[in-house]
């Protein structure tokens, strides 16, 4: 059972961390494979702060403000790399940063 204090931005954050990996597991099957290069980096970069954010959080950890505030740099990265593509799944993965960005900081701020 998670913290319930950050369950928005727990969420936020595995949503996140699932649209990066789908982000990145299309792009690898694009055209271009080496044009996505960054898209790619930078999506398994965030799914993974996403994850490990998210994980603090739940159990409530002192590190949980740190990581958000972390977590929120590099979901902007992600969303601006992503917004540069026209791919359906860097729109989503994009939005999903976004908002996951937002959650990090409301929730670092708190």
């Amino acid at each position: 059972m998670q913290n319930q204090q950050y369950s928005s931005c727990v969420e936020a954050c595995n949503d996140c961390a699932d649209a990066c990996d789908m982000c990145a597991g299309a792009c690898l099957s694009e055209n271009n494979v080496q044009g996505m290069a960054r898209c790619i980096s930078l999506t398994v970069d965030c799914a993974q702060i996403c994850r490990l954010a998210a994980g603090v959080m739940a159990r409530g950890g002192e590190a949980a403000k740190a990581l958000c505030e972390a977590c929120a740099a590099v979901c902007d990265l992600c969303a601006d790399e992503c917004s540069k593509h026209q791919e359906e799944h860097c729109k989503a993965c994009a939005d999903a940063c976004r908002r996951c960005a937002a959650e990090c900081r409301q929730m670092a701020a708190a």
